[in-house]
């Protein structure tokens, strides 16, 4: 076994079980009210602005990664993607900060447009679970220098983790009014 396969099994399992318990809990989140008369340092109504202001941020990281990587500009490519992490890193801890502390906010919308959003909302969300472990395995590829394997995983996490991005800021924008 070579020290890559033995360093990658144990954060192959570490990625999956961190994904399951991540989505278990934000799907858990829901479930439970927020507490009453909380005091927090600040409003956590701003916090959607900046939740879409993230996604956003994310989806031209990412843009500009996949023009990196086809100009062949690997540091760039890698600073994108590094970056476009942490961003989602600190949205996800954000995003629980917000839908544990507020009651969630319900669309306004009737007619077609509620089910636009609702198909938008429904593939954001099944999409935002499925892409944190895909995201993490596509990172682990390039870190253990494993550039093919990386790239067979990256042609998939490149667009569902745009799309999720994108429509996180749709999201944002159809349902702001209701606020």
């Amino acid at each position: 076994m070579s020290v890559e396969k033995y360093k990658e099994k144990p954060i192959s399992i570490a990625i999956v079980v961190f994904s399951v318990v991540v989505v278990g809990l934000v799907g858990a989140m829901f479930m439970v009210s927020p507490p009453e008369n909380l005091v927090l340092p600040f409003d956590p109504h701003i916090l959607p602005k900046f939740h879409a202001g993230i996604n956003f941020t994310v989806s031209i990281l990412l843009l500009l990664s996949f023009y990196f990587i086809k100009n062949k500009n690997m540091i760039a490519h890698k600073r994108c993607n590094i970056s476009a992490l942490v961003l989602s890193a600190m949205f996800l801890v954000s995003y629980v900060v917000y839908h544990s502390t507020t009651e969630a906010t319900k669309f306004g919308g009737e007619g077609l447009i509620k089910y636009i959003y609702l198909i938008i909302l429904l593939t954001h969300i099944v999409l935002a679970a499925i892409i944190l472990p895909i995201i993490l395995f596509t990172f682990m590829r390039a870190f253990f220098g494993q550039f093919d394997k990386h790239k067979k995983i990256a042609r998939w996490t490149f667009p569902l983790w745009l799309y999720v991005s994108i429509s996180g800021v749709i999201v944002y924008l159809m349902i702001s009014p209701y606020y």
